[in-house]
């Protein structure tokens, strides 16, 4: 008790909350961009609830490895070496998560470029049911990698286990309300899901990179991706336009 009050008065734990908050954030939007392509594959009734079930038991998942943090901080020492370079179980994640990404990013581009598509009607209970319970498991399986890699970063910016709870449960709630916006407006629009996609390919290299041992500063990555969003946005509005001028002309 007394030492939650006396973190409760220190400035430096406040600064240290508000960081952590926007870092959880940031590696959040990696998540929720494969949350929203994932879960709009499914029937339309079962994308809201898919959302909602998929970042609860996220939350949970995150907030049980924080519980495991002394265990987790082990994760960094090498195991064996590649090229000189040692790989340690951190490495072993972020490598099969990276691969994954890849993987499934590249499955939907090729699914979205050829025209076919996945799931996302109403036909056969049984098959919407085992779609549903996929997407979960794809979503607690990205979870995963990307829990550990941020647990292991939270670890070297503060040493009290409160603020990372406090941290994860305020990122993981702002996850949850700007999930189902964020599919809708990549639903609504094309262009923006093979955006995404190359969003999360790249994402999935990063983490392969970081893996093998090669840092990849985040800033580039998401100065990057705001980079690429605001080159997208201006031709999303550029197309209104010509769609409008189009409609006043034929009137």
């Amino acid at each position: 008790m007394e030492s939650s009050l006396a973190l409760l008065q220190d400035p430096a734990a406040w600064a240290a909350l508000a960081t952590l908050v926007a870092m959880e954030i940031v590696l959040g939007i990696d998540n929720l961009i494969f949350i929203s392509i994932l879960t709009n594959k499914l029937p339309e009734t079962m994308r809201e609830k898919a959302r909602r079930v998929g970042i609860g038991l996220a939350l949970i998942l995150r907030l049980a490895l924080l519980a495991t943090i002394a265990v987790i901080v082990t994760l960094t020492e090498p195991l064996f070496s590649v090229l000189g370079r040692g790989i340690s179980w951190r490495g072993l994640i972020l490598i099969a998560g990276g691969a994954f990404l890849v993987w499934k990013a590249t499955r939907e581009i090729h699914h979205h470029v050829a025209g076919e598509s996945e799931g996302g009607d109403d036909t056969g209970k049984a098959g919407a049911t085992q779609s549903f319970a996929s997407a979960i498991g794809q979503i607690l399986v990205l979870d995963l990698v990307f829990s550990i890699d941020s647990i292991i970063t939270a670890v070297g910016m503060t040493e009290h286990v409160e603020i990372m709870f406090i941290a994860v449960i305020a990122a993981v709630t702002a996850m949850l309300f700007a999930a189902t916006p964020l599919a809708n407006f990549i639903n609504r629009n094309p262009t923006i899901v093979m955006l995404a996609l190359a969003f999360l390919m790249m994402i999935g290299m990063t983490l392969i990179a970081e893996g093998l041992g090669t840092h990849v500063p985040k800033g580039y990555i998401y100065t990057a991706m705001v980079f690429s969003a605001a080159v997208e946005g201006l031709n999303m509005i550029s197309r209104k336009r010509r769609a409008q001028r189009r409609v006043r002309a034929g009137e």
